[in-house]
């Protein structure tokens, strides 16, 4: 009864657009939001909170963090209640390619994060909200808002709905795409040292950086790749490494 009453005057306290918000996030996740502030919060890029002069600590970054480690826990559970038969292996690269950015900015995308997320002023329509890896990033704030607003076990049924019905797991198993894990098991197979991976240049703004990386085998440079992201670009590398220095698909 009490939190229901301060969940009343929170959003009453809330503008107009932030209450508008506050209701689509609420349809989308299928749960009532007591603490809007979170989820607001969750939102926010880092330009947002500069051209308002808000603290750090009021963009998305921290739940971010919080959502991250959220999210794996709830993707190890899903993974290890539906393929209780398969090793650890298995479940470590499943899990690998559940939590790949491109899903969740794809998960993101189901939510119509891109229409709420909250940009600066001066840099609105410049592409940030259409970044696939603000979206991904803003989709785990919004796993650890809901974490911290409703608990583990909300969260655990959001995120698996999710994956039931828009993401399709026995095409994802059977994708081979996690080059680096295949190209780690090619190395140790063959005796050769453990690949490295350099970044070795970097460019664009801060929200849409572009990484060069190049993979290091035995001493020798192998093959390079680039991609928003550092795992993106690594992953890359260790395709191109695979595919033209040890001629494997």
């Amino acid at each position: 009864m009490i939190a229901g009453i301060r969940a009343f005057f929170k959003r009453k306290s809330l503008d107009s657009t932030s209450r508008s918000i506050i209701t689509h996030l609420e349809k989308q996740i299928g749960t009532r939001i007591t603490r809007p502030e979170l989820f607001i919060r969750a939102l926010r890029h880092r330009s947002y909170i500069i051209e308002h002069d808000l603290a750090a600590t009021e963009s998305y970054e921290q739940l971010e963090f919080l959502g991250d480690a959220v999210l794996d826990l709830i993707v190890s559970d899903i993974i290890f209640e539906r393929y209780s038969n398969e090793d650890e292996g298995f479940m470590t690269q499943l899990r690998s390619k559940l939590v790949k950015g491109e899903h969740l900015a794809k998960l993101g995308g189901y939510l119509d994060l891109e229409s709420i997320i909250q940009v600066g002023y001066r840099v609105k329509n410049q592409g940030i909200e259409q970044s696939k890896s603000v979206q991904a990033d803003i989709f785990e704030a919004i796993i650890g808002a809901l974490y911290k607003d409703a608990g583990y076990d909300k969260t655990y049924r959001f995120v698996s709905s999710l994956f039931d019905h828009h993401i399709d797991l026995d095409s994802l198993i059977a994708s081979k795409d996690n080059y680096k894990s295949m190209l780690l098991e090619y190395a140790q197979a063959n005796k050769m040292a453990i690949p490295e991976y350099e970044v070795i240049d970097e460019s664009g703004p801060g929200h849409d950086k572009t990484f060069r990386v190049q993979v290091i085998v035995n001493g020798e440079i192998c093959g390079q790749g680039v991609g928003k992201n550092k795992k993106k670009a690594e992953q890359l590398a260790a395709r191109e490494a695979l595919q033209k220095y040890f001629n494997l698909n």
